[in-house]
């Protein structure tokens, strides 16, 4: 036998409106996971791309100087003009330009590489470069926060503004890997006021759903490009383990420093040698 309060339920959720907002609250539910998930990624990214830079960039920039400078070896021996350029094209591309300094995060200024960076080519100790990766507890309270605090739960352009502000700074705390403050925006959220959802009309539902299907297909745009990039690709071979594969990346490159000394070693003997010989004649 089914209760008056049973069978009103059962009408309810016949009505038009109430699907509409079911459909609305588990879209808006999926959206706010999803960005979620986006903007992890990116922050990771982020991160990844800075350490890359710090710990390799020294590394690919000793490359690019041997290179100059064996192309300049071979152009000095030949003497053929298009080796000239062609030499002189690699030291223009290494010629400093305004704001090296901060491109290159601190590794290197007009006058060349600063002692970390030498020290790193040379394997002697070198203060680690700074790591900034949201520990477990630091995503758990982002998540928690992103969820309760999403400027798309928000009915009202008031309530959104607040949101937005406050997930500004969410977002701001999490890149930085700072769980003391996101435990501090968790408790002022907690004493924030918290809105209620006002009933909808069907047409305002329709025009909602429509809305979070458009957002959702721009986070899956940003999420490509993201996974697309070159530091996307790299970070999605070591997901777990970024570390290591920046040290096999390193060892690598760090073998081709070694075939380039060596080969503008060689190049170099060579012209000496030349240069013996001609003086003897």
């Amino acid at each position: 036998m089914t209760t008056p309060e049973a069978e009103q339920d059962g009408g309810d959720a016949a009505r038009p409106e109430a699907r509409l907002e079911r459909a609305v609250r588990a879209a808006e539910q999926a959206l706010i996971e999803y960005e979620i998930a986006v903007e992890t990624f990116r922050v990771e990214v982020e991160n990844f791309s800075r350490l890359h830079e710090q710990k390799l960039g020294p590394i690919y920039a000793r490359l690019e100087e041997l290179d100059a400078r064996i192309l300049e070896a071979r152009a000095a021996r030949s003497g053929d003009p298009a080796d000239r350029q062609r030499a002189e094209e690699a030291r223009a591309r290494l010629a400093p330009i305004p704001g090296v300094e901060d491109l290159l995060h601190g590794w290197m200024d007009g006058s060349g590489l600063f002692p970390e960076a030498s020290a790193m080519l040379t394997d002697q100790p070198v203060r680690p470069p700074q790591r900034v990766r949201p520990s477990e507890e630091a995503r758990k309270l982002y998540r928690d926060l992103a969820r309760k605090a999403h400027p798309d739960l928000a009915q009202e352009e008031k309530e959104r503004a607040r949101r937005e502000e406050f997930i500004t700074r969410v977002n701001a705390a999490y890149a930085r890997g700072d769980e003391a403050e996101l435990r501090e925006l968790a408790a002022e959220w907690a004493k924030g006021p918290e809105l209620k959802r006002g009933p909808s009309r069907a047409e305002e539902l329709y025009a909602r759903l429509e809305w979070l299907a458009q957002r959702k297909e721009l986070l899956g745009l940003l999420a490509r490009e993201l996974e697309d990039s070159a530091i996307g690709h790299m970070l999605q071979l070591a997901p777990d383990d970024p570390d290591r594969l920046l040290d096999e990346i390193g060892q690598g490159l760090l073998a081709q420093v070694t075939e380039r000394e060596m080969e503008l070693a060689a190049l170099l003997g060579e012209g000496e040698g030349q240069g013996r010989g001609e003086s003897q004649v």
